[in-house]
């Protein structure tokens, strides 16, 4: 939900800050992204049920679902592969067609976005969800699986341009200080959790 997040916890989780805790007639996920673009600061709010992946599973019901894909890509050096789209540093992902099962999306876009070609697909890291809205009005949520990826040697990388993407680049661990401080929650957790 733009810069916010949404937790449902069966517990009072520690380390996040300041997270405003909501009541079960405001788990709407539309409601919370209004919510959220009512100023700049990101939000946290917090859910405690002790079923969580009940209510999760009622919040999937309740909204259309758009399924994508994308991976986590390192390179023969070690380096990773970041997009830069739309000002702000992301992983490549994009939407799974109809056809397509998740593994071969993932791989079939971060190829796309980034001009190479996949060596390596490994298991699954992580599923993510984020809500916007179309362009007709509709309001989405969106679940992307991140997958383990890996190229032989330091393939040349050619971004996408039609897909808004002005960067491609190669980072190494040290480098991500930039990309956590300019990207999304969702990438910075993938981030924290996978490397």
């Amino acid at each position: 939900m733009n810069q916010s997040v949404l937790i449902l916890a069966d517990f009072v989780p520690t380390g996040i800050k300041n997270p405003q805790t909501i009541d079960v007639q405001d788990i709407e996920l539309e409601k919370l992204f209004k919510l959220s673009e009512q100023n700049d600061i990101p939000k946290s709010f917090l859910y405690i049920h002790k079923d969580c992946e009940l209510i999760f599973h009622k919040l999937k019901e309740k909204n259309k679902i758009i399924k994508a894909a994308g991976g986590l890509v390192k390179n023969g050096d070690g380096d990773y592969l970041f997009i830069f789209r739309l000002g702000k540093w992301d992983l490549p992902k994009g939407k799974v067609e109809s056809h397509e099962k998740m593994k071969e999306a993932a791989v079939r876009e971060v190829e796309e976005e980034c001009g190479i070609k996949i060596d390596y697909l490994g298991k699954k890291i992580q599923t993510s969800y984020h809500t916007y809205y179309l362009r007709n009005g509709d309001f989405i949520l969106k679940q992307t699986n991140w997958y383990e990826m890996g190229v032989n040697k330091i393939p040349k990388l050619i971004p996408q341009t039609e897909e808004d993407i002005t960067k491609a680049e190669w980072l190494d661990k040290h480098s991500l200080k930039q990309v956590k401080q300019n990207t999304y929650p969702i990438i910075a957790n993938i981030l924290e959790e996978n490397l």
